[in-house]
C-alpha cells in the first residue's frame, strides 16, 4: 500500500504562483504515474496533470502552460508548480498514484486563490 502526504497549499493572489509537494512511501515509488488533481465544492473531482513512469507529463487544457508536473524518483517525491493562478484554480488539490487498476490518494491540500 502506498500512502501520499501532499504540502505547499495556502491563499495566494491571483497572478502569483504555490508549488505543491507529495511525499509517497514505498520502494517502488518508479513504477507508478503519478498524478495531481482538484476537487472545488458542488463539482466533480477533475484532472490536472500527470506524469508517468517513463517521466511522460499530460497537463488538462485549463492549466497548460501554467502548471508543471515533475518527480523525483530518489526522493519520492511529485511536484506541481501553478504559476499565473487565476481564481477558478481555487480547489483542494489531491495527489494520486496510479499502477494498473489500483489507485492511491492523498489527503489534499487547499488552494484559494483571491485578492
Amino acid at each position: 500500500q502506498v500512502q501520499l502526504v501532499e504540502s505547499g497549499g495556502g491563499l495566494v493572489q491571483p497572478g502569483g504562483s504555490l508549488r505543491l509537494s507529495c511525499a509517497a512511501s514505498g520502494n517502488i515509488f518508479s513504477t507508478y504515474t503519478m498524478g495531481w488533481y482538484r476537487q472545488a465544492p458542488g463539482k466533480p473531482r477533475e484532472f490536472v496533470a500527470r506524469i508517468t513512469s517513463g517521466f511522460s507529463t499530460n497537463h488538462a487544457d485549463s492549466v497548460k502552460g501554467r502548471f508543471t508536473i515533475s518527480r523525483d524518483n530518489a526522493k519520492n517525491t511529485v511536484s506541481l508548480q501553478m504559476n499565473s493562478l487565476k481564481p477558478e484554480d481555487t480547489a483542494v488539490y489531491y495527489c494520486n498514484a496510479q499502477r494498473a487498476t489500483v489507485s492511491y490518494w492523498g489527503q489534499g491540500t487547499q488552494v484559494t486563490v483571491s485578492s
